[in-house]
């Protein structure tokens, strides 16, 4: 109780309350801007925590994260583009919803899920951070080869056009994962003599590409689309409390999904995005509605990204094993100042640990009202002409893929993939699938590659092992499933036409 109490001392100096607050309203600029992900939101913010004390710079790396996740969810509901990787796998669905003339709803569906999403992952990181770092731990290259896998098939379930197509979209994004140095014998592959291709093709450039690129040539190839109704901007959060009563499932269920992921290293809030919305596809009983501005997918991927974002914080806390990119960053926040991870951690510094916990909390109640005022503030955007709109788009497409390395090809590699695209959405191949395996390759290949070092060509391993062997029947399930669900309907079918002349 008085480490508690302690806790509560630390986060209510002044300085902290004021590193909260500013770095809030930072992380939702930051991440509300294409191109410019929670990662860099939280990257830019290093050199700041020199000059704070121990507990204000891990608010400052919690606070920014936190709302960089959420914020993304903005631009990719009012214009089709979204701000972090985390949020493309929802985007179609939250901009349909915006064309039905519910841009609220929509908005307010990422904010207050993103928070009690965010709650719900704080409570698991206080509750039961050993167990689950104990499962962590259990997770070899076997394991995270499938969860890879796993991972993948969410492009087939997510897309709403011809599932051939969509895997086809998907080996494409898995060939240019395999651009790069060759693991692990360093040999240059698809290159062609570039040096910029020689560290591979970052997923971002490749986003902001995809969606923002091709949106902008859309709007230069078609007519005007017609004007959404002038309105008020209605209540962010009227019928938040209703679709909480009506889809406790989806939530619940996003919530476990993006706490066991964001557990796992180098998962993080983007593929527990993506697995959720398939989830939530694959189990709701109107997916048909998916992908025309249906509620269901953005409660349950809504829920899982934020609650991803600090379920990965226990193996860093724990062992310093980086749950994502985020936790990387602030695991070297936290040697610098003293606050070193490790089991003793929880001991010797429980205050600063119930205070890590406070602000969790915090920083996800700020996330509203503050988000609130974030999504006025954009909601403008609806009502501008998109004349004016789509050059700043452009703009904010260089700068935020310069950006990620301060690397001109960067901005070339926007352009190549903007225009692919454009030609692969013409042609009904989905570019989210892509997305997901230019994302996901890296950590498929290297698994894999790594698995096979280890058990020395041997296959074996991938399903001799318990969590390996459920993770492999899953995924074989999820590829079988399909095909099960087409010859039951072929057999239900035959049937009614057998039943037909006997009645």
């Amino acid at each position: 109780m008085n480490d508690l109490y302690e806790g509560f001392r630390l986060v209510a100096q002044t300085d902290v309350l004021i590193a909260i607050l500013a770095s809030a309203v930072y992380g939702l600029v930051v991440g509300s801007l294409p191109g410019l992900s929670a990662t860099m939101a939280t990257a830019l913010l290093v050199p700041v925590t020199f000059y704070l004390s121990p507990i204000a710079a891990v608010a400052v790396i919690i606070t920014a994260s936190a709302m960089a996740i959420f914020s993304g969810d903005i631009p990719g509901c009012l214009l089709r583009i979204p701000g972090t990787p985390a949020s493309a796998a929802y985007t179609d669905e939250a901009y349909a919803m915006t064309r039905k003339g519910q841009p609220e709803l929509a908005l307010g569906i990422g904010l207050w899920f993103s928070a009690i999403g965010g709650i719900a992952g704080t409570l698991s990181l206080l509750i039961m951070a050993p167990a689950l770092a104990e499962v962590a731990l259990n997770f070899s290259s076997y394991e995270y080869f499938w969860l890879a896998v796993l991972g993948l098939m969410c492009a087939t379930l997510v897309a709403r056009s011809s599932p051939i197509k969509a895997i086809a979209s998907m080996l494409l994004g898995l060939l240019f994962a395999c651009v790069g140095m060759e693991n692990p014998a360093g040999a240059p592959r698809f290159t062609f003599g570039m040096t910029d291709l020689l560290g591979g093709i970052e997923p971002l450039p490749a986003l902001v590409g995809v969606f923002a690129l091709s949106e902008v040539m859309r709007a230069l190839s078609s007519a005007e689309p017609p004007p959404l109704p002038r309105r008020k901007f209605g209540s962010i959060l009227a019928g938040q409390w209703t679709l909480t009563r009506k889809y406790p499932k989806p939530m619940i269920r996003g919530n476990i999904v993006g706490i066991i992921i964001g557990v796992l290293p180098g998962a993080g809030a983007d593929m527990a995005a993506w697995v959720s919305y398939a989830m939530a596809k694959r189990f709701s009983k109107e997916p048909q509605k998916f992908g025309t501005g249906h509620p269901e997918g953005l409660i349950e991927a809504g829920s899982s990204n934020n609650a991803s974002l600090a379920s990965g914080w226990v193996p860093a806390l724990l062992f310093g094993i980086p749950g994502d990119t985020i936790t990387a960053i602030a695991i070297g926040v936290l040697y610098m100042k003293g606050l070193n991870p490790g089991p003793t951690l929880f001991t010797e510094r429980a205050s600063s640990m119930y205070a890590l916990y406070i602000i969790f909390i915090l920083a996800n109640i700020i996330m509203i009202p503050l988000g609130i005022i974030m999504i006025r503030i954009a909601s403008h955007v609806l009502r501008a002409p998109r004349a004016a709109i789509m050059p700043v788009i452009l703009m904010l497409c260089a700068v935020g893929a310069f950006a990620t390395g301060n690397n001109l090809f960067a901005v070339l590699l926007v352009g190549f993939f903007g225009v692919l695209g454009y030609v692969m959405e013409r042609n009904g191949y989905p570019v989210a699938a892509m997305v997901l395996g230019i994302v996901m390759g890296t950590m498929v290949e290297q698994s894999f590659v790594t698995s096979l070092i280890k058990s020395d060509n041997s296959l074996m391993p991938f399903i001799d092992r318990p969590i390996s062997a459920v993770l492999a029947a899953v995924t074989a399930g999820a590829l079988l499933w399909p095909v099960a669900a087409w010859l039951l309907r072929r057999l239900a079918k035959r049937q009614q036409r057998a039943a037909v002349p006997g009645q």
